[in-house]
């Protein structure tokens, strides 16, 4: 009782209606004998359809112009027709009906929105600056890179940042859907918004907190809540032929009999106010689930084109491998020795944000390499870099890009094993070649196996690594088409080659290059936790634990909540027409018509509830897999 008391107290329209609603019925049974009390409580029913019909005529107003319309009319009309006709008390419960399931709308609205709203009240808001030997409690928006904070237990990590002192036990469930603690030590990065679960922990800054990890997700989080997916646009437009058939039934049966109340009879069945709203608290359902797996939808659109994919293309490096090359083989061409070879490397690669940079960069502070220095350094990106060392001339990148400046030796194969492969020249002559090796994923193949169970006509697999180690991994994971050699401009092409009848497709990937190739993609899924921040603003979905197996946990979602939603919309509708034709021979009184409509309706609202309800599929496909 007191729930609903709140409830009518903060949905006002509805709570007018109820109360003039109660008082009406009181004094028309009060005075069943005095017709003064009737005439009141009967001027009461008309003065609140009348309020009433002038909100609904602004509301389809408003509409109109947002170039959606139909519903409100024939509620509308409706109202009016019951006032005119004298069936005081049909308007009335239209109106009553009316009201509450806009109210529960909203409140199921909220309720939908749970997980995505807990993300927001848990943005940290201070941090303790370590000055000296003080700890001074400053906004996170003072904080700076490279500064050091505290991080005691129970307190939110404020900035993404890395521990310099200490370890502890970290709750990251609300931006990963992880439900375990993840032990971090020295040296581990700490995301932005995960709890502290035991111990003191100083760490240093590495984003500022607009650049921070949880501010990201809520940029995402903010989004998804506004948004309204073209499905939800489509769902009203099937108000127009609704609207027009409900006038032509109501109209049609009124001349056949010459009886205007059963005009009336087939309009109460035919004002589906919530129905057709209904489909955005599934699309915001299906959202909130999947905040709750580790995946953030930025808005209703995504899941809809997720929904309805026929093509998956994947970047490998980081997404279907683990994208941490290590250093397999240093060969050496000529004179030069190994050493020679992974100096120039280093030097040159020191700077650069390429993921092999990192392999070399620690293969040769584990041989103790010098590293020397570099001028006129210029980048090509997928390419490699030049410049200047020592008076030389040195290059390191592609094959095909130092054989545009350097002199392959006599005899000299290009490297076939199944590995990635840079090149190092110096002064017009081909030196040496890295080789790096980068494993698959454990759950790679599941991940995959997943996604076909959901009737994926296509995957594809894009890759900058030639094409011996794309055909390798490509046979590994039963992939059968695959792009080698791919730069960025590349991948673009081969997602808008892709024929129409595979479309709509999804591209999935983590770094920064993949960025254009996730906006150029129907849908784009960000692998989000070891990505970059590019790739996570470019993308249509991201996925915050590193798994890949998330995404075909974001595919079921997607399908599941597409699903319950239009069963919703077209069950109400279906239901509509049902009880229009069942009215429509006058067996039954406007006021029964009115009551049973506004139930199918809130009937409707809950069906598109169950998106957010306990989702078994995903766990079924898991244990399906792991036989």
């Amino acid at each position: 009782m007191k729930k609903f008391r709140k409830f009518v107290s903060e949905y006002k329209q509805f709570g007018a209606a109820l109360a003039v609603g109660l008082i009406a019925l009181a004094l028309d049974i009060i005075g069943s004998k005095n017709s003064g009390l009737r005439t009141t409580a009967h001027v009461l029913l008309i003065t609140e359809a009348l309020i009433m019909s002038l909100f609904l005529a602004k509301g389809m107003y408003e509409d109109i112009q947002d170039g959606s319309y139909g519903i409100d009319l024939l509620a509308l009309t409706a109202i009016v027709t019951s006032v005119l006709l004298g069936e005081y008390w049909t308007a009335m419960i239209t109106v009553l009906m009316l009201t509450g399931g806009e109210a529960l709308e909203d409140y199921a609205e909220n309720r939908a929105k749970t997980e995505l709203t807990a993300l927001l009240k848990k943005a940290p808001k201070t941090a303790r600056l370590l000055r000296g030997r003080k700890t001074t409690v400053v906004p996170i928006s003072e904080l700076t890179i490279g500064q050091k904070i505290v991080i005691q237990p129970g307190d939110l990590v404020p900035v993404d940042c890395q521990i310099f002192e200490g370890r502890s036990s970290f709750d990251e469930s609300s931006l990963t859907g992880e439900s375990l603690p993840v032990d971090k030590t020295e040296g581990d990065e700490l995301l932005s918004g995960s709890l502290n679960l035991e111990g003191v922990i100083t760490a240093k800054v590495l984003r500022k907190a607009k650049d921070s990890q949880f501010e990201q997700i809520l940029k995402l989080v903010k989004s998804a809540a506004n948004s309204q997916a073209p499905f939800v646009r489509l769902a009203d437009r099937y108000s127009i032929p609704f609207t027009f058939f409900s006038f032509a039934l109501a109209i049609g049966v009124w001349i056949y009999t010459g009886d205007a109340i059963r005009f009336l009879e087939v309009l109460v069945v035919a004002t589906p106010c919530p129905l057709l709203l209904g489909a955005p608290i599934g699309m915001i359902s299906g959202m909130s689930r999947a905040a709750k797996h580790g995946i953030i939808l930025k808005n209703g659109a995504s899941l809809e084109k997720l929904a309805q994919a026929h093509t998956f293309a994947f970047d490998k490096t980081g997404t279907l491998t683990y994208g941490q090359p290590e250093i397999d083989q240093v060969i050496t061409y000529g004179k030069y020795s190994r050493a020679e070879v992974l100096q120039t490397a280093v030097s040159l690669e020191q700077n650069s944000s390429h993921i092999l940079a990192a392999a070399i960069v620690k293969k040769a502070s584990d041989e103790n390499i010098k590293i020397a220095k570099v001028s006129q350094q210029n980048e090509q990106p997928g390419r490699g870099i030049i410049g200047k060392m020592n008076g030389k001339e040195v290059l390191i990148g592609r094959l095909d890009y130092l054989l545009e400046n350097v002199n392959a030796p006599s005899g000299f194969t290009a490297a076939t094993a199944s590995s990635m492969t840079t090149y190092v020249g110096v002064d017009g002559e081909l030196i040496g070649s890295i080789t790096f090796k980068d494993n698959v994923r454990n759950n790679s193949k599941k991940m995959l196996d997943a996604l076909r169970k959901t009737r994926i006509k296509h995957i594809l697999m894009l890759t900058g690594d030639n094409e011996s180690v794309a055909k390798n991994i490509a046979d590994g994971l039963g992939i059968t088409e695959y792009v080698a050699n791919c730069l960025p401009a590349d991948k673009v092409k081969a997602i808008k080659d892709i024929d129409k009848n595979y479309k709509p497709i999804a591209f999935v990937g983590d770094g920064v290059n993949d960025a254009p190739v996730l906006v150029a993609a129907d849908v784009g899924i960000a692998l989000g936790k070891r990505g970059s921040a590019a790739a996570s603003e470019s993308a249509d979905v991201v996925i915050m634990l590193d798994d890949v197996y998330k995404v075909a946990e974001a595919r079921e979602i997607a399908k599941n909540t597409f699903k319950i939603t239009k069963q919703s919309i077209l069950a109400g509708i279906g239901m509509s027409i049902g009880l229009m034709f069942v009215f429509a021979t006058g067996r039954f009184k406007p006021v029964y018509g009115a009551a049973i409509q506004e139930l199918v309706d809130v009937t409707v609202i809950l069906s598109a509830l169950r998106a957010h309800g306990p989702f078994d599929k995903v766990e079924k496909l898991k244990k399906s897999l792991s036989r």
